[in-house]
């Protein structure tokens, strides 16, 4: 991947973060960073063991809001619960990806900055593939971002 074709800020790291049946796909994607020499922050979880998505998906939004990291990956089995609660946030376009073409779309069209997996649905190399997308698909603006500046809510709606 050439990095000056890429969405990734210089000096900010990507968030990752995961349910544990999103686990196992997030360490393949981990790998995968390091072998890039992408910097990443990982809001957990750390194993398999059963637990709750939003403990690690809200950090995860909470960080990409703030700026502290960009973008943000988030895996979980079926990537939907996950990307809700991280849609929670204002600040954060999950796209929930279980194709190439989606992961290229959602960045196209939607400024996604949080791409969202299925764990279950997807293989080690799909996800790397969908990342590598994402991280390389610049946004199109033009009618698209009109779109975009319609999606927060204001505080009196």
């Amino acid at each position: 991947m050439n990095k000056q074709d890429t969405i990734l800020k210089p000096g900010v790291p990507v968030a990752l973060c995961s349910d544990h049946a999103g686990y196992k796909t997030k360490l393949a994607l981990r790998t995968w960073l390091d072998q890039q020499g992408i910097a990443y922050k990982d809001f957990g979880t750390d194993s398999e063991e059963s637990c709750d998505y939003p403990d690690f998906a809200h950090p995860c939004a909470l960080a990409v809001e703030r700026g502290e990291c960009y973008p943000g990956v988030a895996i979980c089995g079926s990537g939907e619960g996950i990307s809700i609660t991280l849609n929670k946030h204002q600040g954060v376009r999950a796209a929930l990806c279980w194709r190439l073409a989606v992961a290229r779309l959602c960045r196209q069209h939607n400024d996604a900055n949080v791409l969202a997996m299925p764990g279950r649905f997807v293989t080690d190399e799909e996800a790397i593939q969908m990342l590598e997308a994402f991280l390389t698909t610049p946004f199109e603006g033009g009618r698209h971002q009109r779109r975009i500046d319609k999606i927060p809510v204001s505080p009196n709606e």
